[in-house]
């Protein structure tokens, strides 16, 4: 029998890159899969070079349910500015000062995502629903610097992804312009009409050198359900509270 694991991906600010590389810094719509199973290899305390640890995480089928669409936000930051002491002692020896290294990081502003990973393993989901409850390692959206706000863990439904997903009550107020109705993202078989391929199944996070697989995901439209009261305090946030 399915059961899925349900997590509330809600922050001030998200980022969930794909392909991003040197100056750019991407972010997608919602969140990838590479980005969530780093947030359960990171509760469980793996290693970035544990290839073997991250498979089992790899094998669960991935879906997202966009409660509300965040807003795209572009910070222009730069690392490196010299400082007029250095700029006159570089001159002084006859060299150009050097340049600071300038990028365009992007993020997803006020977003909420429903998550659903879905096994027939139940003792496994609920392995992973203990350990983001008590991480080894800080958790984060994307980056660092994008903590989750609680609750994060919903826990484990004993219904296959796709009805979870669309189950759920609400999370957080739609969007202006959203209306009830949503984007479910979910994995699929490549053959599936509408199923298109992305790049984000982790096979290695080691720095040396991360390795992507492809998986085929499709979309759908779904109506958001009636929220069953609040789910927690929006402005609750706290990424010490686990140290």
């Amino acid at each position: 029998m399915m059961a899925t694991l349900l997590l509330r991906l809600s922050a001030p600010l998200q980022s969930w890159g794909a392909d991003s590389k040197f100056e750019i810094r991407k972010t997608e719509r919602e969140p990838t899969k590479s980005g969530v199973i780093g947030l359960l290899a990171a509760a469980l305390g793996l290693r970035r070079d544990d290839a073997a640890g991250l498979q089992p995480l790899c094998g669960l089928r991935f879906g997202v349910r966009v409660d509300r669409e965040g807003a795209l936000l572009e910070d222009f930051h730069t690392a490196g500015n010299p400082t007029p002491r250095q700029v006159q002692a570089a001159r002084r020896k006859g060299r150009t000062p050097d340049a600071p290294y300038v990028t365009r990081r992007y993020y997803l502003a006020d977003a909420v995502f429903l998550v659903g990973l879905e096994s027939e393993d139940e003792a496994l989901l609920q392995n992973l629903a203990w350990a983001l409850g008590h991480p080894v390692y800080p958790l984060f959206l994307g980056r660092r610097s994008c903590p989750p706000t609680l609750p994060l863990c919903l826990g484990v439904r004993p219904l296959p992804l796709e009805a979870a997903l669309r189950a759920e009550p609400a999370l957080a107020p739609a969007a202006a312009g959203q209306g009830t109705c949503c984007r479910l993202v979910m994995d699929a078989d490549p053959a599936q009409p509408g199923a298109v391929p992305r790049r984000d199944l982790p096979r290695s996070f080691s720095p040396i050198h991360r390795q992507y697989a492809y998986r085929a995901a499709v979309e759908r439209e779904a109506v958001l359900p009636p929220a069953a009261g609040a789910v927690g305090p929006e402005t609750e946030h706290d990424p010490f509270a686990e140290l």
